[in-house]
């Protein structure tokens, strides 16, 4: 009767501590869903009733049209066509050399190679806002700017893209390379045969994260671009705050379709995304 009594304690206290944790998760998150859900909810207020003395979630009426309104106000097509094009561009670029420089830092042997991959590392300790005027000089000097070029290639070799991916070479056993080798596979033939296939979660993983990287890019497309057909998305949302009022309900309707793309690619790829990161620190060699 004894143990059944701690038994049941043990069954009572972890049922308890379960509670307590779905408790905090559900709280967390919807702390951290409540800006959306304001944003959508703002996006569908009378323009009017936005910027009232009253704190209220729902306006008095639905105005579907402020979606439709914001999609005109601007040539907001060609925006998200723009920004589509540069994020897509940009991803599978990023995820071409990150691959490749992470299988020579990970799997090649060379003299200096692991001093050479903490310099590159270093440059992760560099703001994007210090090289942003030496970046735009080299891109005047080729002839870049008002460009997609100069809106991809610029941010399409990170060390943060080949630190992630050569973590996930480093668990990956060199006995591969070694039975692929015997087998008469060059580095090429290893890379793409045996080791890239496995690398599925890795990629994943910074492409989602390079794509919204691009995505929601606002201060080198705002410097390196100065012709209006070329605008990316956050640039035309800053251009519903004018000079003399900001259209808040517009900019809400705009943004939430800003948001979309995103939410759909994390939906969609959110169980390699996790698997990633939780992998991502694996390596030991």
């Amino acid at each position: 009767m004894a143990d059944l009594s701690i038994k049941e304690k043990a069954i009572r206290i972890r049922k308890i501590k379960t509670a307590i944790n779905y408790t905090l998760l559900v709280f967390c998150t919807s702390l951290s869903m409540f800006p959306f859900v304001w944003m959508i909810l703002t996006s569908l207020k009378p323009s009017g009733e936005v910027l009232s003395s009253k704190i209220e979630l729902f306006g008095s009426r639905i105005e579907w049209s402020n979606y439709s309104t914001a999609w005109n106000y601007l040539p907001f097509g060609q925006f998200m066509l723009n920004s589509l094009f540069v994020a897509v561009s940009g991803t599978v670029i990023t995820l071409i050399t990150s691959s490749m420089a992470a299988y020579a830092f990970s799997r090649l042997r060379f003299r200096g190679r692991d001093t050479l991959f903490g310099l590159y590392l270093t440059t992760l300790m560099i703001p994007q806002q210090v090289i942003i005027i030496p970046l735009f000089l080299m891109m005047n000097k080729m002839g870049w700017t008002n460009s997609y070029a100069s809106l991809i290639i610029p941010w399409a070799f990170t060390a943060y893209g080949t630190f992630l991916m050569r973590q996930f070479y480093l668990t990956l056993p060199y006995e591969l390379d070694e039975a692929s080798r015997i087998d008469g596979c060059g580095h090429m033939g290893v890379f793409l045969r045996i080791l890239l296939p496995q690398l599925k979660p890795a990629l994943v993983t910074l492409a989602v994260i390079t794509f919204l990287g691009y995505w929601n890019g606002l201060l080198w497309p705002l410097v390196i671009l100065n012709q209006e057909m070329m605008w990316t998305l956050p640039i035309g949302l800053q251009m519903f705050m004018g000079q003399y009022g900001t259209e808040w309900n517009l900019l809400m309707a705009a943004t939430t379709i800003t948001t979309i793309p995103g939410i759909i690619i994390f939906i969609f790829a959110q169980k390699y995304y996790v698997q990633g990161i939780s992998m991502s620190g694996m390596g030991g060699r």
